[in-house]
This record gives C-alpha cells, structure tokens and sequence, in this order.
C-alpha cells in the first residue's frame, strides 16, 4: 500500500488517510485520489491512455468500413455490362432480344406484352439458380437421344425445349392431372399414341416411346395450324380448346389469343429456355463438364416371356433392380405377365458406364460449360 508524510510530524501515514494518526493533524486530498475510478495519479493516468487507445481504434475501423462500402458502391454502379458479366453479385435483369427465331419461325417482339411476358420468363429461368443447373445437366444425357428422335419424325429441334418446360426432363415426372413422363402424356392421349399403359408396364415413362408419341401430336398439330408456337400453345391446353379460341376471338395465333395463366405464359417459357441454353455462361451459369450428367450406355436384351420377378432378372444380369427401373422406367411392379408374348428390349446398363471414373465423357453444347 503507498504511504505519504504527515506536513506536521513528518511520520508516515496511510494513503488515503484523512489525519495524521500519530498527530492528529489534518492530511489535504490530492485531486487524483478524489476519483474511486482511478484510485490514484498513476491508475488514472494508464486508464485514460487505454481509453484513448480504444477510441482510436474504433475510429480507423470505422473508416476502413466506409471506404470498403464506397469500393462496393463504385463497382455495383458499372453500365459495362462485361464487367458485370460471370460475377452476378448483383440482381441483373436479362436483356428481352428484339425478335427470336423459334422453329425456324421468326417472332417479332416489339410488342410491349410479347416483351413483358417473355421477359416473366426468362427472369424467373434465370434466377432459379438450382432447378435450372438441374436441367442444364439432364440435358446432356438426354438431348442427344431427344434431338436425334426429333429430326428422325421431321420435328424442329426447338421442340427439345418443349419437353424442358413440360418436366425438366426428369422422367418420372408426374403432375396433378396424372401427366407423366418428359413430355407428361395424360393417360388417353397415351394410349391415343399407340403407347401401353397398365399396372405393370407404363410407356409414358419411357423416354424414347414417349418422344415418338409427342412428335405424333406435334405434326398432327402443325398440320391443323401451320405455326409452331400455336402447337405449343395446343400441346399445353388441348388442339380443342385452342381451335376454339382462335375461332371465338378471330385470331390467326396463340399470341393474339386471351387465355388462362397457364397456357399464356407456356410458349414464352418455351422460348425462354431456348435463349438461356444458347448461353448460360452469359447469365452467370458456372458449369464444368465433368459436373454434367452423362447419357448410360446399356446393352439391350429381348423379353417376349412373363417376368416372374425383376429384381431376379436384374441380378442375373449383373445390375440392382434400381438400376434396371432407372434404365426402364416403364416397368412398374416387381413382375411382368405379358400372357400376349409380346417383345420388350429391356436395357441392360454397361457396368463402366455406371461409375463416374469410368464411364465416357460427352458435352452435348460446349456453351453450356466453363472448362
């Protein structure tokens, strides 16, 4: 404890001591003992010096703050549209082109509610950042097998992106209404197609049979309307309904047509998938090819017996009953009856084409991808 002297007597005395205890005599407060905070001269002065310390930290931090948010600021405010181009921090509205060529038709789109509505679209596909990195990587593994189909039944390869809208090509896709498949055939219009469907064997869900039945009602389609985008329209509502709009409201397209929500924002959804694959990079889209989904090479094998049990054919075939259902969609139970004897050519997949190391390494469209 620190000791002072009496003025008086000159004994030692306490420090904070009000008299002398030997004398009596009066001890005067020295100003600095006043403050309980410091406690003393020297106390005080260390704890003003950390206090001033502290202020002047929080200062600089405050300004390498405001400096960091004016850098931000200035970048964020850029009209260079290639210097925003593959950073995306900000909201960027995508650019509505002036007209489209789909199906080989061209589409004027100076139209202010053609824009707006293409431009709904095209927002809302760029945006939904992982649904549409989804179908980006689908595909690669099934526009090869859906274009070559296409072309095959003289159908405009834009078609592709119907299907795209229809299910983002997943293949057991199934809505509401018990649409199923890629192209989301209903149950009659199925079997309207020459397509088989029971409890045990369902072709909607067949990829390849179902893109055959599609290409069907598509050239019946353009054959009663003579434009590729009313067939889209009439592939979403029905050629029924359709016909009688174009009729009832003496138009010549679905463009000019007044319709539900549905089938009027459909065709421009159509179209909008078709400006975001011709560039996903230009949207912000990373992708490398080995992050794409590759096509699975199967080897084929003809059935025209019943199948007491397909998870036993498959492991006699060296593949999981999931695998054989991933690779057959259309088998629906564990068994097949066919009393008829009819053929199927059951894919078997190649086992190098099951593994990520192994199997071979395909890009549908080099725009899709970064590397």
């Amino acid at each position: 404890m620190e000791q002072k002297k009496c003025p008086a007597c000159g004994k030692n005395v306490a420090d904070g001591d009000k008299t002398c205890r030997h004398c009596g005599h009066a001890i005067a407060v020295e100003p600095g003992d006043k403050n309980p905070l410091f406690g003393g001269k020297k106390t005080g002065t260390v704890v003003m010096a950390l206090m001033t310390f502290l202020i002047v930290v929080q200062l600089i931090a405050i300004i390498l703050m405001s400096s960091r948010c004016c850098t931000r600021s200035e970048e964020g405010d850029s009209t260079d549209p290639k210097a925003r181009n593959g950073k995306y921090t900000h909201v960027i509205s995508p650019e509505v082109p002036a007209s489209l060529e789909f199906c080989g038709e061209k589409i004027d789109l100076d139209r202010i509610d053609m824009a707006e509505r293409l431009d709904r679209e095209l927002t809302t596909t760029v945006y939904n950042h992982g649904q549409t990195s989804i179908i980006i990587k689908r595909a690669n593994r099934y526009f090869p097998m859906l274009s070559k189909l296409l072309k095959a039944n003289k159908v405009p390869e834009d078609m592709l992106y119907l299907a795209v809208a229809e299910s983002s090509l997943n293949f057991n896709s199934v809505s509401a209404a018990n649409a199923v498949g890629i192209w989301q055939f209903m149950p009659a219009t199925g079997k309207e197609y020459g397509l088989e469907i029971n409890d045990e064997v369902d072709e909607r869900y067949d990829p390849e049979k179902e893109t055959i039945a599609a290409c069907k009602f598509l050239k019946k389609a353009y054959s009663e309307y003579r434009n590729w985008s009313t067939v889209c329209a009439s592939y979403n509502a029905g050629m029924g309904k359709i016909s009688k709009e174009l009729s009832e409201q003496q138009a010549g397209n679905s463009f000019d047509l007044k319709l539900v929500s549905e089938t009027s924002r459909y065709v421009f959804r159509i179209m909008a998938y078709k400006i975001f694959f011709a560039d996903p990079k230009k949207y912000g889209y990373r992708i490398t090819s080995d992050q794409l989904y590759q096509p699975i090479e199967c080897d084929e094998v003809e059935v025209s017996t019943g199948v007491e049990s397909w998870p036993s054919w498959a492991k006699s075939h060296g593949v999981t009953y999931a695998q054989l259902r991933d690779a057959n969609p259309w088998i629906r139970k564990t068994m097949l009856t066919n009393a008829e004897g009819k053929v199927y050519r059951v894919k078997v997949p190649k086992k190098e084409s099951l593994s990520r190391s192994k199997a071979k390494k395909t890009v549908y469209n080099k725009t899709w991808v970064v590397d």
